[in-house]
């Protein structure tokens, strides 16, 4: 005989617990499942956020701008913004995102995203709650809407 799962273990565990098998993340946007120009999965991730606001922090705003980032969280921040519009938007990746092997891809045939979809992902990115909002694609809210994914090298 056989056992389906309870309810609550469906509920509890998603979609795959049920039986739905939805594919790998990056499958519906046509990219391969593992290797370059897979989707950039969450450890890396959150690997190099974890840099990138090291860097801007303390590397930049104490470092060099000498501010203390306690009085001044908004700096800190601020440089943040600007690493990501520069650096996304010029060769698609951060410090961070190189040292973790991802960069930031347009939908529209993989290259570096346009300047106004870096705006936009930054800006939705710095209020930090559409980045922790995913898609079955590890895409987060700010990815969505400025129509990128971040891939491996």
């Amino acid at each position: 005989m056989d056992k389906q799962p309870r309810w609550t273990q469906t509920w509890i565990s998603g979609t795959r617990a049920a039986g739905v098998d939805l594919g790998y993340p990056g499958e519906r946007l046509g990219l391969p499942e593992q290797g370059s120009g897979s989707v950039g999965r969450f450890g890396r991730r959150l690997g190099a956020i974890m840099v990138d606001w090291l860097i801007c922090t303390w590397a930049i705003t104490r470092g060099l701008l000498q501010a203390d980032p306690r009085h001044a969280g908004w700096l800190g921040l601020l440089v943040f913004a600007a690493e990501y519009v520069l650096l996304v938007g010029s060769i698609g990746m951060t410090f961070g995102m190189r040292l973790f092997g991802i960069r930031v891809a347009s939908l529209d045939g993989g290259g570096r995203p346009p300047f106004g979809a870096v705006l936009l992902r930054t800006l939705l990115l710095c209020l930090a709650v559409p980045a922790l909002i995913w898609d079955r694609d590890q895409r987060g809210l700010h990815d969505r809407a400025a129509r990128t994914v971040v891939v491996r090298l």
